[in-house]
């Protein structure tokens, strides 16, 4: 789906692409049949560190096991923390040792939303309105491709566990 009114129509995930942060077109149908942690990140923000290592840890303990899969989408629009290129960000997840789905830059707000994260809030609202507040808004999409869940940036990784165990 494309155009910025598509997510309207949507009945999962499923119906969207998304750019991996290599270019590449990736259609969401990729990851039927397993539940799926989506967040926005950013590289320079004071959550960056414990976010990373615990999503690697999330991915370490579920992806073989449970058929997680991490959908991670770079953001620049708080605080511009995030303001490389695709290859800086690259660079920055292999610092960080990054097995999970990296996309390309995306806005999660604003008239330029990507249709998918545009979707996630239709979806799941969040507590002061569908607005993304921060960087590291995590959404649980279940085996279906439907959003089941959705977590501050204040709601480290490690704390879904039990979250993420209803839906494999």
């Amino acid at each position: 789906m494309s155009g910025n009114d598509s997510y309207k129509d949507a009945k999962s995930i499923y119906d969207f692409t998304a750019k991996s942060i290599k270019g590449e077109d990736v259609p969401l149908t990729k990851y039927k049949g397993h539940v799926c942690l989506i967040v926005n990140v950013a590289s320079k923000c004071g959550l960056t560190a414990t976010n990373y290592k615990e999503l690697n840890e999330l991915y370490d303990e579920y992806a073989e096991s449970k058929g997680l899969r991490i959908l991670a989408f770079p953001c620049n629009q708080f605080n511009g923390q995030e303001p490389g290129g695709s290859e800086e960000i690259c660079s920055f997840a292999d610092r960080h040792k990054v097995k999970f789905d990296l996309f390309e830059k995306i806005n999660v707000n604003g008239d330029d939303t990507h249709p998918l994260w545009q979707y996630l809030k239709k979806e799941k609202g969040g507590t002061l309105g569908n607005f993304i507040k921060w960087n590291f808004t995590k959404f649980i999409v279940d085996k279906e491709g439907k959003v089941v869940e959705r977590h501050g940036p204040n709601v480290d990784p490690s704390k879904l566990k039990s979250h993420l165990e209803k839906y494999f």
